[in-house]
């Protein structure tokens, strides 16, 4: 597993919204909350923790955009996120802007 966490962990990136819309397109985009930590989504997702991603599902804090998100994050293009992709899902949390 610690491998994979390696292996993750370099995968972890920072992407303007405008590079994830072709993913958003394809209801592909996870959000997840500021409360988790992306890598530890990623490696519970990878490894098929389901009680884990359930929980996180069911407390709201892994969840599709909305609406309302999608048209703010349309508004500005450059609008940036961690990001890691684990197939088919692109896993994005907002970086607070500065």
């Amino acid at each position: 597993m610690s491998d994979l966490r390696t292996q993750l962990k370099e995968a972890v990136d920072e992407a303007e919204w405008e590079w994830l819309i072709p993913h958003a397109q394809r209801d592909a985009i996870i959000l997840v909350a500021d409360d988790l930590d992306l890598l530890d989504v990623g490696v519970a997702i990878a490894n098929d923790q389901l009680t884990s991603v359930q929980q996180w599902i069911d407390e709201q804090l892994l969840t599709k955009p909305t609406v309302v998100q999608l048209g703010e994050w349309n508004s500005n293009l450059s609008k940036r996120f961690n990001t890691l992709i684990i197939q088919p899902y692109v896993l994005v949390q907002e970086i607070a802007a500065a």
